[in-house]
């Protein structure tokens, strides 16, 4: 019997998922009604915020990396490593700063939201940051 309740319980989980993720394509992140549905769509934000945040990463480290070669000195290269330290000081802080903003409903089915959101919000900032980077590092 001890056997096969691990096999049920992944048989269950099998079976529940699928609608799960089939009622998530179904959710409208622009009249989210649920809490779940707000959950999902701040998830959401943030993972198109993230995903441009990568993309964004490989232009600023290239920019960076132009900048090394552009000096003629060892001892004036530099910004891949400083904005590899920044990058990783960055991540430090968003992810205390919204795991805090989570703490207003702690427990609660809002947390994830307010995590999420925060998450969004904070990487859509460094986006334009590194953006702005980018520009400068191409003389723009």
């Amino acid at each position: 019997m001890k056997a096969i309740l691990p096999a049920l319980t992944l048989l269950a989980a099998a079976a529940i998922l699928p609608r799960a993720a089939f009622a998530q394509d179904q959710v409208d992140c622009n009249n989210a009604q649920t809490q779940m549905e707000m959950n999902f769509c701040a998830e959401q934000e943030f993972e198109a915020a993230d995903a441009e945040l990568n993309a964004l990463w490989k232009e600023a480290r290239a920019a960076a990396k132009a900048l090394d070669e552009d000096q003629p000195e060892e001892n004036m290269k530099g910004a891949v490593a400083a904005l590899l330290s920044a990058q990783r000081a960055w991540i430090t802080y968003r992810d205390g700063q919204c795991e805090l903003a989570g703490f207003s409903a702690r427990g609660g089915t809002m947390e994830p939201m307010l995590v999420s959101g925060c998450k969004a919000g904070l990487t859509r900032t460094r986006n334009a940051e590194l953006k702005t980077f980018i520009d400068e590092a191409a003389g723009g």
